[in-house]
C-alpha cells in the first residue's frame, strides 16, 4: 500500500516552541494527521527576547504563526487541560470564549515547555516581572519608558527619581544577563540624549545566588562577563538570596531592603500544571522521564520532549537546541516507524553556547570545537547563528532590519 494511500495516524502535538515547530516542520504529513494544541498562535525565537525588551528588535520580527510554519497541518489556538490515557484524548479549552472541546490522538506529544518558577518567594508572582513571553517582554518595555518619564517629572525628587531609575534583575543565567546587558545599552545609548537631565541616576543590579554569572559557560567567560559588568557600573550582588519581594522593593536573606521600581525575575523553572497533574514518573525538576527514544517509559503512544521532559540516563540541558534536536529527532523517528523500520536512540549534540553581554560583546562557548570566544568577534559570531536560526526568511529579515535601524537611529523610547 502506497504512503498516499495508508490511513494516517492521528498525531497531537501539545505545544508551540521549538520542539513543537521542529517536529511539525519535518513530519511526514502524507503518513500522519498532525494537529497543534498551543496557547498561543504563534511560534516564539525566545533567544532574541531580552532585545525586544529595551526595542534592540521589534516584538513582531520573532514571531511567526504556527499556521504558516505548515499550512497542511491543524492548528487548534487553546489549553490542553486533560489528558484522558486510556480513551487517548485531550480536553482543551479555548481561553477567550471558554469554550471546551476534545481531540483524539493516536500518538500524543508534550512539548509544553516549562513556566517561570517564583522559588517559592513570596511576592514575585504579584510584584516581579517575568521574562517568558512576548507579553512579559512588553511589559517590561513599557516599565522601563514609564520609569524615566516620570523621574523626568519636574519637581520630582532625588530620591524617587534614583527609586524609578533602579532597574533589579535576579537570576545571573543568560537570560537576567542578557536582559541586563541590552537595559545597558539602553541607558548608555539612549538616556544621554533623550533624558539629559536624568544622566548619572540610572542604576542597574544583578542579583544571583551562586558566586559567578552564567555558571553552565566556561568559568574563563564567566569571569569576563563579571568583570565586563563591575567595569560598566552595573552593581553585581552575587551569592545573594532573594527571600521576599514587595511593591517596588526586595529583601536579602542578610535582612537587607533594596529598593526599586522594576524586580526581573529570570531565577528558576517549574512545570506547568498539566505536566504537573499527569500520573507518569517525573524527575525532582516535575518533568516527565522519557525512554532514550522520547517515550514514555508507561505509556508507548506518549512522547515528551523539550523542557517538560528528562531523558533517562542523560543530562541534556533545558535549551532551546536541545527541544530543536528532539523535534527533529521524532519526526525522523516517527516517519521511520510510519515506514516500518526501527529509529535509534535520540543523543544529544552540544553545539555550544552563546550569551549577549551587552557593548557589542558577547559569548562563544563551543567545548568540542575548542572555542571558548569573548568580545566583538563572539558578537559578531552570536548575530549570525541567531539569524541562521530564526524560523523564516521573513523573520531573518526584520530582525537584520531591526538590527540596521538601531544602529543608525537608536532604540524607540515612543510610550503608547
Amino acid at each position: 500500500m502506497s504512503a498516499s494511500a495508508a490511513p494516517r495516524r492521528k498525531l497531537l502535538i501539545i505545544g508551540g516552541g521549538f520542539a513543537a515547530v521542529s517536529l511539525l516542520r519535518k513530519i511526514d504529513l502524507r503518513r500522519y494527521e498532525a494537529t497543534v494544541v498551543s496557547k498561543r498562535n504563534h511560534f516564539l525565537f525566545t533567544p532574541l527576547l531580552p532585545s525586544t525588551t529595551v526595542g534592540t528588535v521589534e516584538f513582531r520580527s520573532i514571531i511567526e504563526p504556527i499556521r504558516r510554519v505548515r499550512p497542511q497541518a491543524r492548528f487548534v489556538q487553546a489549553s490542553a487541560k486533560r489528558v484522558e490515557v486510556d480513551a487517548r484524548r485531550v480536553f482543551c479549552r479555548e481561553d477567550d470564549s471558554g469554550v471546551e472541546f476534545e481531540v483524539a490522538y493516536d500518538l500524543l506529544v508534550l512539548a509544553v515547555g516549562a513556566l517561570s518558577s517564583t522559588l517559592g518567594v513570596p511576592g514575585v508572582r504579584e510584584h516581579a516581572l517575568f521574562l517568558k513571553e512576548l507579553t512579559d517582554a512588553r511589559r517590561i518595555r513599557e516599565r522601563i519608558i514609564a520609569c524615566l518619564e516620570r523621574a523626568a517629572v519636574p519637581g520630582a525628587s532625588l530620591d524617587e527619581q534614583r527609586r524609578l531609575l533602579h532597574f533589579a534583575v535576579v537570576g545571573g543565567g543568560p537570560t537576567g544577563v542578557e536582559f541586563a546587558a541590552e537595559l545597558y545599552d539602553l541607558l548608555v545609548e539612549n538616556v544621554p540624549r533623550a533624558y539629559p537631565q536624568l544622566q548619572g541616576l540610572v542604576k542597574i543590579t544583578l542579583f544571583e545566588a551562586l558566586p559567578t554569572l552564567l555558571s553552565s559557560f566556561d568559568a574563563t567567560l564567566s569571569d569576563y562577563t563579571v568583570g565586563a559588568f563591575r567595569r560598566r557600573g552595573i552593581e553585581l550582588r552575587l551569592q545573594s538570596f532573594v527571600t521576599e519581594v514587595g511593591d517596588g522593593w526586595l529583601k536579602l536573606r542578610t535582612g537587607e531592603t533594596i529598593a526599586a521600581s522594576t524586580i526581573v525575575w529570570s531565577s528558576g523553572v517549574s512545570a506547568t500544571p498539566l505536566v504537573g497533574q499527569l500520573p507518569f514518573e517525573k524527575d525532582r525538576a516535575g518533568r516527565l522521564i522519557v525512554d532514550p527514544h522520547l517515550r514514555l517509559k508507561s505509556r508507548s503512544e506518549i512522547y515528551a520532549l523539550g523542557d517538560c521532559a528528562a531523558v533517562e540516563s542523560a543530562s541534556i540541558p533545558m535549551t532551546a537546541q536541545a527541544a530543536m534536536q528532539q523535534g527533529k529527532y521524532l519526526a525522523r523517528a516517527l516517519n521511520d516507524l510510519a515506514r516500518g523500520r526501527s529509529p535509534s536512540a535520540f543523543k544529544f549534540k552540544n553545539l555550544g553556547m552563546l550569551a549577549y553581554v551587552g557593548d557589542q560583546r558577547a559569548l562563544a562557548d563551543i567545548p568540542k570545537a575548542g572555542i571558548h570566544w569573548r568580545g566583538l568577534l563572539a558578537y559578531l559570531f552570536w548575530r549570525s547563528a541567531y539569524l541562521t536560526r530564526l524560523v523564516s526568511f521573513k523573520n531573518k529579515t526584520l530582525v537584520l532590519f531591526d538590527w540596521l535601524k538601531t544602529a543608525v537611529f537608536g532604540r524607540d523610547l515612543s510610550r503608547f
